[in-house]
């Protein structure tokens, strides 16, 4: 749905991580087709779909990657809905794609490409963090408009997510990759007011079904934070 609003409607878009994917050969999967959930990622999608049940959801979008749009579809088929695509949630373009990524087996025991990691602050392998808040906040902003006084449920990928969040509360972009709050089939919630952002919040409604190893190192989930004028 869609509205004009009055320009004081609350509107709340929720970004969320796709669940657990099948990646037996631990490879980087990046953009590349073909990377579906695991039993244990649908099982994650299934729970944020009963948990986001009660909610006023009336837009679901998701990036075109399988992996997302499997997460997407319980949550659009309990409220109903048709299931949209938007390509500007896609993942981040990565050059170490379909690659193992590590010191002594992987990408990084190649000398040719150690040339990809001579700059974190852009980052030199692969798609520019300015131009990843350009789509996001895109594909945020028009979300909004198509829910405007309800809610929304835009699935993308953890990258690009940490990205726009660090950009709407100010924070640097680059970061280390170990200290994102963004855990599989996680929310990122960003509440607008109008046409301003006025919160954030963070939810982890599949918690306790998320492998323990990939909590390590992330930050304590926190409610709500303070406003912001982006």
């Amino acid at each position: 749905m869609s509205g004009t609003g009055t320009g004081d409607d609350i509107t709340v878009v929720h970004l969320m991580r796709h669940g657990e994917v099948e990646n037996p050969t631990g490879v980087l999967y990046g953009r590349l087709p073909g990377y579906h959930l695991s039993e244990l990622g649908r099982r994650m999608a299934d729970r944020v779909a009963e948990h986001l049940a009660p909610r006023d959801i009336t837009y679901v979008v998701a990036s075109p990657l399988e992996r997302a749009q499997e997460t997407a579809t319980p949550i659009a088929k309990a409220h109903g809905l048709d299931l949209a695509t938007d390509e500007r949630l896609i993942e981040a373009d990565n050059v170490f794609q379909g690659k193992t990524f590590g010191v002594g087996d992987g990408a990084l025991r190649r000398p040719e490409n150690w040339r990809h990691l001579v700059n974190p602050f852009r980052p030199s392998w692969g798609e520019p963090y300015v131009d990843q808040v350009v789509r996001m906040m895109g594909a945020l902003n028009a979300a909004k408009d198509r829910a405007r006084g309800h809610e929304a449920v835009l699935v993308s990928h953890q990258l690009p997510i940490w990205i726009v969040r660090s950009y709407v509360e100010r924070r640097r972009l680059w970061h280390d990759p170990r200290k994102r709050q963004c855990t599989l089939a996680s929310l990122t919630s960003f509440t607008y007011q109008g046409d301003r952002i006025v919160s954030v919040g963070y939810t982890e409604p599949a918690r306790d079904l998320v492998p323990a190893h990939l909590l390590a190192g992330a930050r304590p989930v926190k409610g709500k934070s303070k406003a912001y004028g982006a």
